[in-house]
């Protein structure tokens, strides 16, 4: 799918464009490519001599190659983008062509995007450029819109995090901690903790984008200062994934504590039985091998007052655990 905007009257204006003829048309900043076709390359580089890189979203690409400069200028960025999706949660990897020599657009050149899936943070900012005029004036701000909105996705979701470990905290804290329980808020715990680390991830990467295009000398002033922000509103959100971890490794050492109580309980019932059912075991012992015949010839009464015995020896010990508490 190849989308183009526009900018007119401070605002951008969104193209889809299906045939080389209309991309002719229009003087776009911002070229988004999802998916890409091999024909939807060829238009974009018959068009603007572009020529995609065939690993431009690949995954395994080393980190020294994410940030770089061609001899004619076109910056090349990737970065991750996070998508908090509530079953699977994973970052896409989007690659960023910032093409500043362009014959149409020489003042504003052309950011070109490219990526495999739909990424919030993209659709966020085609609503706001949309909306609020003056927001954008080259493609230099919708990378910096890009970053910045990035940062408020992961701000957002660790606020959702927050919200879902506030209930998972008063269920465990709250006692009575069943297995059942205890099964769901470990499968919950592990799903925050697996976002969590992916936000700490993508604000690396997005700091060190941001700290690519500061040492670039491709900002201006404005735009200088703006990074700055963004790199500040960056390094606070590491204070609270530290915190967000820290939360996260509490609540699972009470869960697990309490599957260790549940489990001490069992063990222990097994204990007092077994202690309880020492002296029966010695009284029936002790009687079955002192007959030289069969009990029942030699003494008649001796079964009736054995078995007395013997629920007698059982039931002082457990009166006497009762009376401990260890029956609780």
């Amino acid at each position: 799918m190849l989308n183009i905007f526009s900018l007119a009257n401070g605002r951008l204006f969104q193209e889809e464009i299906e045939s080389l003829e209309e991309l002719s048309k229009f003087q776009p900043i911002w070229v988004d490519l999802e998916s890409p076709s091999p024909e939807e390359k060829r238009w974009i580089k018959q068009h603007y001599g572009l020529s995609i890189p065939e690993d431009a979203m690949d995954e395994d690409i080393e980190e020294s190659a994410r940030f770089y400069e061609e001899d004619n200028g076109d910056l090349h960025i990737r970065s991750d983008f996070l998508v908090a999706d509530e079953e699977s949660p994973h970052t896409v990897r989007v690659a960023f062509i910032l093409n500043q020599h362009n014959a149409s657009m020489k003042s504003r050149g052309v950011l070109f995007s490219i990526h495999d899936e739909d990424v919030p943070v993209l659709r966020l900012i085609r609503m706001r450029a949309r909306r609020a005029p003056g927001l954008i004036e080259d493609a230099k701000d919708v990378l910096l819109k890009l970053l910045d909105a990035d940062a408020e996705y992961s701000a957002d979701t660790l606020e959702d995090i927050y919200v879902d470990l506030e209930k998972v905290s008063g269920r465990v804290l709250a006692g009575n901690v069943t297995d059942e329980l205890a099964s769901e808020v470990l499968s919950s715990i592990a799903r925050h903790e697996d976002l969590n680390g992916r936000i700490r991830r993508n604000m690396m990467d997005t700091r060190r984008a941001l700290s690519f295009m500061m040492r670039s000398k491709m900002l201006n002033a404005e735009q200088f200062e703006e990074a700055r922000q963004i790199l500040r509103d960056i390094d606070s959100l590491d204070s609270h994934t530290a915190f967000l971890f820290d939360k996260i490794n509490f609540l699972m050492d009470a869960t697990v504590g309490f599957i260790n109580i549940n489990q001490n309980k069992i063990i222990k019932i097994f204990s007092v039985a077994s202690v309880a059912l020492l002296p029966p075991t010695l009284i029936a012992s002790i009687y079955g091998m002192n007959f030289k015949y069969m009990p029942e010839l030699d003494w008649t009464l001796g079964y009736p007052y054995v078995l007395v015995l013997m629920i007698a020896s059982a039931v002082v010990p457990m009166l006497y655990f009762r009376k401990r508490g260890w029956l609780k």
